[in-house]
């Protein structure tokens, strides 16, 4: 894969996707740096890597906040001079009705979302190697919607912009950088409450697929490893990978 030894920082990585984005990477061989503000979690999950492929580490982190984003990279130069991969997978969400929904609410889901990406690549570019990827999880939201995802909606929207700017402005760096926007992706069996809180999903839900399954979240942790690895995707910046099973694409009358 050309991942041997990368050191890799997932954002958000103790749960749901990140999870396995993290498990993914340290099987294929990269030192792989949780970052995440669920710290019993993050132990815990650093310590299985650790048992199973050799290398992990936790930090506890708020993307939401600059001063602990400073913090985490002042405390992971102790340990590591180079980062070779950012992947921005920390995200939040909130559904409440817009006239219920305070301006603090609003703020605060815009600063985890997508000024945190902003800020966790400011600060780790000291370290970031020429021939390093940055790889941002956005979200099929920011082509479509449902009611009340204003907040969510808006910030992966930007966080897809801001990809194809820092992809222009990191290119003298050569370092490239790339989203990816999952679709439905069935993360029950990855989440707080574990296996026993997976959801049952209908006939119907299928359906809404081209694909003919709800995605899974190895789905996205192989295009992240596709993203990252520049001998497979070393021509690719500035893009959004939608992985949906094509639900985005078909019409859905009822």
């Amino acid at each position: 894969m050309g991942l041997e030894g990368k050191k890799i920082i997932v954002t958000g990585g103790a749960f749901g996707i990140g999870s396995d984005i993290v498990e993914s990477f340290a099987k294929a061989g990269a030192r792989v740096i949780i970052a995440d503000i669920e710290k019993n979690a993050g132990l815990k999950l650093a310590k299985k890597i650790r048992a199973k492929y050799g290398s992990a580490d936790f930090f506890l982190v708020d993307v939401g906040k600059e001063e602990s984003v400073k913090k985490f990279f002042r405390a992971l130069a102790k340990n590591t001079k180079t980062i070779d991969i950012l992947i921005n997978n920390a995200g939040i969400g909130d559904w409440q009705n817009i006239e219920k929904r305070s301006l603090p609410e609003w703020q605060k889901v815009l600063d985890v979302n997508l000024t945190g990406p902003y800020m966790c690549v400011k600060y780790a570019l000291p370290y970031l190697l020429e021939g390093s990827a940055i790889i941002n999880i956005a979200s099929t939201r920011a082509l479509m919607s449902e009611k009340n995802t204003e907040p969510y909606s808006a910030s992966k929207g930007g966080l897809l912009a801001l990809t194809h700017s820092l992809a222009v402005s990191l290119a003298e760096k050569k370092i490239r950088v790339n989203a990816v926007s999952p679709g439905w992706i069935d993360t029950s069996a990855f989440g707080k409450k574990g296996p026993a809180a997976r959801i049952k999903l209908k006939k119907s839900d299928l359906l809404q697929h081209p694909a003919g399954r709800v995605g899974v979240p190895r789905d996205i942790s192989e295009a992240c490893l596709f993203l990252a690895d520049n001998e497979k995707s070393g021509f690719i910046t500035g893009q959004n990978l939608v992985i949906d099973g094509g639900m985005v694409k078909k019409m859905i009358y009822s």
